[in-house]
């Protein structure tokens, strides 16, 4: 990253050198060469201003402190003095008011930049929130499925109960046969042991 950004301010450093010289020249050249000298600068300003964008971008990417601002003011002087020379139209040929828009050009290139800038930041905010939203569905249908699975488990544990229930009323049933059935037995005994004691009470009777 920092290898990618001393490119670009070298090759900047040399185009705004190149411009300086070009602008110098333009003073002396003759008419043909005042018209392709000023192709040339035009030429070189939007590719000042291409290489200025770039950096810019590799300075945010890098999260370090920028030196684009300072780069802009330099090439904002060479442009003036290129407008300064341009403005003799009588005496090389050049019209200035093509080049009275390049403030508004470098404002519009800023805000795009800035507005580009601000759809990244909001493209990773929708997606942070899509991921969020993603997590908590996750989330609430493994929640729903252990309350399912323990609906599963209280159903189960209902039935053991109403079953268990049903067990406690058999052998309550039971029981209670059992107990009356040994009343029974307890009454014929006791029938049968009076029947043997008149028995004996009269065979002693009738013994004497």
């Amino acid at each position: 990253m920092a290898t990618l950004i001393q490119s670009y301010e070298q090759q900047y450093s040399v185009l705004t050198a190149d411009i300086t010289s070009k602008i110098g020249r333009l003073k002396s050249a003759s008419e043909d060469e005042r018209e392709n000298l000023s192709r040339e600068i035009q030429s070189n300003f939007d590719e000042a201003n291409d290489l200025l964008e770039q950096l810019e971008l590799e300075y945010r990417g890098a999260g370090a402190g920028s030196r684009v601002a300072a780069y802009r003011v330099e090439l904002q002087r060479v442009r003036e003095e290129y407008r300064s020379v341009a403005s003799n139209s009588a005496t090389y040929n050049i019209d200035p008011d093509e080049y009275e828009d390049w403030s508004m050009v470098n404002d519009q290139r800023r805000k795009l930049l800035d507005n580009t800038e601000h759809l990244e930041r909001t493209g990773k905010n929708l997606n942070e929130g899509y991921r969020v939203v993603l997590e908590t569905e996750q989330i609430g249908a493994a929640v729903l499925q252990d309350l399912s699975a323990q609906r599963e488990t209280i159903q189960r544990s209902r039935g053991r109960l109403r079953e268990t229930d049903e067990q406690l009323s058999r052998s309550s049933r039971l029981l209670n046969t059992l107990v009356v059935r040994a009343l029974q037995e307890r009454a014929v005994l006791a029938l049968v042991l009076l029947a043997l004691a008149a028995l004996a009470a009269a065979a002693l009777y009738a013994y004497t």
